[in-house]
């Protein structure tokens, strides 16, 4: 039975995040570095000094209890967990369930924009449109959600999802949403569990395989586009994936550098936001140049200050750094997102392609061999976190899918 839940942080651990801000011991920066080596080191410092004198938490957290919060035991594969949800039910009486599923470095302020646009399209200045009841969990191991024992991937994250959704709720059918993780929950939701009705990824995440003797192996891709999109997803593993390496292999040894450092955890997750977003209308000139004013303005611009501050804090005051960053070590033990050989997602599958996503979607070709793509937009712009830096432009996408739906 789902549990009404308020956020209420306790005042010691506020107060101690303010004095590990007082007290951090700066260590000596590489001189006009800019974001070559992580953070620019003139915008962190300004982002700690602004978080200490300025910014407020309590508001974030008065502004979050305004929406219907619950929690609900759900069992799974990472044994019983309190499971942290948003329930946002529609005024509407034709609305449809729609699962909001966030990923790493996010949280649920990623759709804190678009729920009253989905839910009450008629009081939002869409009268007409779809409309939605939404639901928008926290991962197990993020923020409000419970803490597994061990890693858990997002195959198992699914799982949770799918009995909050249909034992819980009572959703009998249901569209799931989601990027970065959530795109790899949502496939798996639409691949396994049958309430699941349809997907809409924002980020690409499961392949098809073939077998060869007793092993799966991924498709491989063909002709020169296929060929060009591996090359660039093969670069970005070499030049941006090393946290990825880090958390999927001694997430352990991480964590006990973060949980006694909010500005240890400020430059791990902020330096991803600022590196995954898209820049190209915020900056001049070469995106990457170390040190020009545009390279660190960008973040303030796209995603701003304080809902940076925020989704950092939902990692620190919640103790969830590690847990959440288990989820890579998980997704490497589940067999890191491959589809059983000749296997596809048959459920309607609809695809938001931002174009300064990690690494973009392949040729459609190639995707269609894992999903069954009836939808397909090539956005004009937008990055990593579409909900964050585009809402109207994934409102509007998801609006579209659920009306051909």
């Amino acid at each position: 039975m789902a549990t009404p839940y308020q956020i209420e942080i306790p005042q010691a651990k506020l107060d101690w995040v303010a004095d590990r801000l007082r007290n951090h011991a700066w260590h000596h920066e590489a001189a006009d570095s800019g974001w070559s080596l992580g953070p620019d080191p003139a915008w962190f410092r300004g982002l700690i000094s602004y978080w200490a004198a300025e910014y407020d938490w309590a508001e974030t957290q008065a502004r979050l209890n305004r929406l219907p919060h619950f929690t609900a035991e759900i069992d799974g594969d990472g044994g019983p967990l309190d499971i942290h949800f948003i329930h946002q039910r529609s005024p509407r009486e034709d609305a449809t369930p729609l699962l909001l599923v966030h990923g790493w470095p996010g949280s649920i302020l990623e759709f804190e924009e678009l729920i009253p646009h989905l839910t009450d399209p008629d009081g939002n200045g869409a009268p007409g449109a779809p409309a939605f009841h939404v639901v928008v969990p926290s991962l197990p191991g993020y923020a409000f959600s419970g803490k597994p024992d061990r890693p858990i991937g997002p195959r198992a994250m699914a799982g949770y999802l799918a009995r909050l959704m249909a034992d819980e709720l009572g959703y009998d059918r249901y569209t799931a949403q989601g990027g970065d993780w959530g795109s790899v929950i949502c496939s798996w939701l639409g691949f396994e569990h049958d309430a699941c009705r349809a997907i809409h990824l924002n980020m690409y995440a499961l392949r098809a395989t073939e077998r060869v003797g007793d092993k799966a192996r991924p498709l491989p891709p063909e002709g020169g586009e296929e060929l060009a999109w591996q090359r660039q997803a093969q670069k970005w593993v070499q030049v941006g994936g090393g946290y990825y390496h880090i958390q999927a292999t001694k997430p352990e040894t991480l964590a006990y550098a973060m949980n006694d450092s909010p500005v240890g955890v400020a430059a791990w997750i902020g330096e991803k936001f600022r590196t995954w977003i898209d820049r190209t209308s915020t900056e001049d000139g070469d995106p990457t140049s170390a040190g020009s004013a545009g390279s660190y303005e960008s973040l303030d611009i796209v995603i701003g200050r304080d809902r940076l501050l925020s989704n950092i804090l939902l990692y620190i005051l919640t103790d969830s750094f590690n847990t959440a960053a288990w989820t890579y070590r998980g997704h490497s033990e589940e067999g890191s997102g491959l589809l059983p050989p000749g296997k596809r997602i048959e459920v309607p599958t609809g695809i938001a392609a931002f174009p300064r996503e990690i690494v973009p979607f392949p040729p459609r070709r190639f995707v269609e061999q894992a999903y069954n793509v009836t939808h397909w937009t090539n956005m004009p712009r937008g990055g990593h976190f579409a909900a964050m830096e585009e809402p109207d432009l994934l409102l509007d996408d998801i609006r579209k899918f659920g009306e051909a739906l």
